[in-house]
């Protein structure tokens, strides 16, 4: 993987949850290209280290953890592993997310006329559990890895915090509610933390992505025979590049926002990284 420009994390111990995706996961190689020790904590342990054998195959150091970022316990448990094999984390990057089909509406637009419909979610049949979960899984699990890692940074230079948002914490998307409402809590939460850390000398900021094709939202992006649906056209059009991004083009903002040589006094900031969807107003 190529990289646009390459800092020196040597020495440094970087954490990243939901570290097994297709995004973090981009961002744990790269971490490592860049001399970190890295840390994949991720729901499933097999995937994580499956990523670590990887990253130690191409020289870089990597271990895969088991982490449940909604139960403190567990993080707690992988943060002691973490420091028993790499030391205290300079790095968080909070990436764990996602959203469910219980807190997502079947329409864009709420129809009267399908209120009652056995076949049909509309805003009224959303599930309040699977609210919780989502909100829960983006917010609470950004907040709650930061409680137990950054409580290492104290006192310490040069550590930082990246959260992972989105670009519907600025235009909150339809049909994906609480997926919405919890990304636009992680944003408000990064610009907290920044000031409620500054004294201390660590930087919080966050990368909001665009639109990017995972696993996570094939099912809203792409039709069983693998024809882009009618959402995919809305948001190729609503997006002044045409393309969905690739996880490349998350890097540089990444590094850039992670280096301390390079974003010294930048800290309380969220950077979109969205092919100019925030900016266009669809005329």
């Amino acid at each position: 993987m190529e990289l646009p420009f390459t800092p020196n994390f040597n020495d440094k111990t970087a954490v990243v949850t939901g570290g097994a995706g297709i995004l973090c996961g981009m961002f744990a190689r790269a971490l490592a290209q860049c001399g970190a020790k890295v840390a994949i904590l991720d729901l499933s342990e097999d995937k994580a280290q499956e990523l670590a054998d990887e990253i130690s195959a191409d020289g870089g150091t990597a271990m895969g953890v088991k982490c449940d970022v909604l139960d403190k316990n567990s993080i707690e448990a992988a943060r002691d592993k973490v420091m028993q094999a790499y030391g205290k984390c300079d790095i968080l990057i909070n990436g764990a997310g996602g959203n469910s089909p219980k807190a997502t509406t079947d329409d864009e637009f709420f129809d009267q006329a399908v209120l009652d419909a056995p076949d049909k979610k509309s805003f009224f049949d959303l599930d309040p559990a699977g609210i919780s979960f989502v909100f829960g899984l983006n917010f609470i699990g950004t907040l709650l890895p930061t409680q137990v890692f950054a409580k290492d940074m104290i006192g310490r230079q040069d550590c930082t915090i990246l959260n992972v948002s989105s670009m519907c914490a600025f235009r909150p998307l339809t049909k994906v509610l609480a997926y919405s409402a919890a990304k636009a809590g992680v944003s408000n939460f990064t610009q907290w933390l920044a000031v409620h850390f500054a004294k201390m000398g660590i930087r919080v900021n966050a990368m909001a992505p665009g639109f990017f094709s995972t696993a996570q939202n094939a099912a809203l992006l792409w039709n069983p025979d693998g024809t882009p649906t009618a959402r995919t056209a809305k948001i190729l059009g609503s997006t002044p590049m045409g393309r969905f991004g690739e996880p490349e083009d998350l890097l540089g903002t990444l590094l850039w926002l992670l280096d301390g040589r390079s974003s010294a006094f930048v800290t309380g900031i969220v950077v979109p990284v969205d092919g100019g969807f925030s900016a266009y107003s669809g005329v």
